[in-house]
């Protein structure tokens, strides 16, 4: 008979981790949680006014965090997807969601489509550099009358003999003021329908590159966000990344990886905010008692972790059928869907608890959900992963 001393009791501060994460994922994150807290997350007010500085580029190329899932001849280190999953929950201890994203582009939606697509000649001389922080990446989807409806681009690349002469214009492009080169999505042929795109590896540096403007934003301040024209842009032959014809397919590929490390963003940055505001309840009083203790308050964080929990499951388990070679759509669309917008009620319900405190820079969950609200826009809108889940299920 069991008694009370072998009886299971509950620890509701286990620490194990997921099943999808090894000993060697774990000196990861510490090594990346390390670099975060001493080297980045003291210059993150100072960012917020400033935008990020090219050297976090050399400095994270230097210690091997831009090439995590890449292969040792390129300058990666080998790893699997979980690895980007890591370096996406530890770079929002930043507390800079402008630093997080302008990384994330680099190493998780410019690069991706070179390693993938490239020739060996284009991962030379683009996807090494960019691994050690040498050179830096943008990529070029969204124009000003082309959203969420990509197949409404009008960027145009005509071939004339041995290069391609490029004219169009893309709008909040992250990282577009400080890149080297851009991953930009062509219209090759206006008549072919999705069969119509081409990808092109464009240096920032060539005749007709213009950076037009620097966008200023609701939130994700440390980051540069671009306004960006191409006017008759000549690019030779081997510019073109992937099949010509085939830059659509190729895109949206890469939209999937970006939407479910981006999904994993959200779930860390809400984990962090519940935990900063946990602590706050416990340390604030009214009415003679810590807040934290009024059944109301008790409940919202009892409703947050719930959310937050789901959120990372989900993340997790799409990401374990990833790494197993499916191609996940439904999850991973789903998984970006309800993460994102967990983490703005998240954030929201945290700024409410904090009161009149929560709306002041000084305690920086205001910054949280400002950051937070790109995320159901970017990589694709709340109303597109909608669309995408209901038409995966044949309606």
């Amino acid at each position: 008979m069991a008694t009370t001393d072998t009886v299971l009791k509950p620890d509701h501060a286990a620490g194990r981790k997921h099943f999808i994460f090894t000993d060697e994922h774990e000196a990861l994150r510490e090594s990346i949680r390390s670099f975060v807290e001493k080297e980045l997350r003291p210059h993150a007010d100072e960012w917020e006014e400033t935008t990020f500085p090219d050297w976090v580029f050399k400095r994270m190329g230097e210690l091997g965090f831009l090439g995590l899932s890449y292969p040792e001849e390129y300058g990666g280190q080998g790893g699997d997807y979980y690895a980007n999953l890591v370096l996406a929950e530890e770079m929002g201890g930043s507390h800079s969601g402008g630093l997080t994203m302008g990384i994330a582009v680099h190493t998780d939606m410019a690069t991706p489509p070179i390693f993938l697509f490239g020739t060996e000649e284009q991962k030379q001389n683009y996807l090494v550099p960019s691994i050690k922080g040498e050179k830096i990446s943008c990529l070029g989807i969204t124009e000003p009358d082309a959203g969420s409806d990509v197949a409404g681009i009008k960027t145009r690349a005509v071939r004339d003999g041995d290069e391609w002469v490029i004219n169009g214009s893309k709008t909040y492009i992250t990282n577009g003021h400080r890149a080297d080169y851009i991953v930009l999505v062509t219209k090759t042929d206006p008549d072919a329908g999705y069969d119509g795109f081409t990808l092109f590896l464009v240096d920032m540096d060539l005749p007709g590159v213009i950076r037009e403007k620097k966008l200023e934003k609701l939130g994700m301040h440390a980051s540069d966000t671009a306004l960006l024209a191409f006017q008759d842009v000549r690019v030779p032959a081997d510019a073109v990344l992937g099949q010509e014809g085939k830059g659509f397919y190729h895109i949206m590929w890469e939209l999937q990886g970006e939407r479910l490390i981006g999904a994993a963003g959200c779930v860390s940055g809400a984990q962090r905010c519940f935990d900063r505001t946990l602590q706050y309840a416990k340390e604030r009083t009214a009415f003679g008692r810590p807040i934290g203790q009024f059944q109301v308050n008790r409940h919202k964080f009892a409703e947050m972790a719930t959310k937050i929990e789901t959120a990372r499951q989900m993340v997790y388990t799409t990401a374990w059928r990833h790494e197993n070679g499916e191609y996940p759509v439904r999850e991973i669309s789903m998984a970006k869907l309800y993460a994102s917008r967990i983490a703005v009620e998240v954030a929201d319900e945290c700024i409410q608890i904090h009161g009149g405190a929560g709306y002041m820079k000084e305690y920086g969950v205001e910054r949280v959900w400002r950051d937070m609200r790109l995320n159901r826009i970017g990589a694709g809108t709340d109303e597109i992963m909608l669309e995408v889940i209901g038409r995966s299920y044949g309606i």
